[in-house]
């Protein structure tokens, strides 16, 4: 899959910025959200091609907002990237059972990322 659109979803403003800075630095198409429940909202409307997500955040969490999507007809092809400080095994098992595709713990570099991209 060649992935052109990208959601980022992170409640840290600083976070989001710095990974839709490397997204669209690399020539990707960002569109983010602060919440899970804004991004199941905005994976409807805008149908992105991957969604790099955060874990860790207020009212509806990632895993919960990845459950949410992948169990959406017409959302559950799109795959979802973690991008959070939960690096424990347990959080990467778990993060799997939600249908996330792979996790990359925080701090990341930009090499990570545009890996997990490139290889979807």
């Amino acid at each position: 899959m060649s992935a052109s659109k990208v959601m980022i979803v992170d409640d840290s403003p600083i976070d989001l910025q710095h990974l839709k800075d490397i997204v669209t630095t690399a020539g990707y198409h960002a569109i983010t959200a602060t919440s899970g429940r804004e991004a199941y909202s905005m994976a409807k409307q805008s149908r992105p091609d991957v969604i790099l997500m955060d874990v860790v955040m207020e009212d509806v969490d990632g895993f919960e907002a990845c459950r949410t999507i992948h169990q959406d007809q017409e959302l559950n092809k799109i795959p979802i990237v973690f991008v959070t400080s939960k690096n424990q095994k347990a959080d990467r098992v778990w993060g799997e059972l939600q249908g996330g595709r792979a996790m990359i713990s925080k701090p990341y570099t930009q090499e990570q990322i545009l890996s997990a991209l490139s290889s979807l």
